[in-house]
């Protein structure tokens, strides 16, 4: 009985890390810093600006971002908004 719970954590934990993996990332550049760490970005693949957060891990690690940076993004499949994971310069 053990084995078998065991064995269905395992799996959840597996589709878990491929729906992570699986994220599309795109990249933009940043056009305005706005309060609470949020930024308008310009994606390079659409002349779009859309709305970007900062991810966790860059806020617990204090990365700054300014105008003119580019940074990678996960664009969020339910609303506008976008994290940023990366910055790239």
């Amino acid at each position: 009985m053990l084995t078998r719970a065991l064995a269905s954590v395992t799996l959840i934990r597996l589709h878990m890390a491929e729906d992570i993996e699986t994220k599309e990332t795109v990249v933009g550049t940043v056009e305005e810093v706005l309060p609470n760490l949020l930024f308008r970005v310009r994606l390079e693949s659409q002349d779009e600006l859309i709305l970007a957060y900062l991810a966790g891990k860059m806020r617990l690690h204090h990365i700054r971002v300014l105008v003119g940076d580019q940074v990678e993004l996960v664009i969020d499949p339910y609303g506008g908004k976008a994290r940023v994971v990366r910055r790239l310069t």
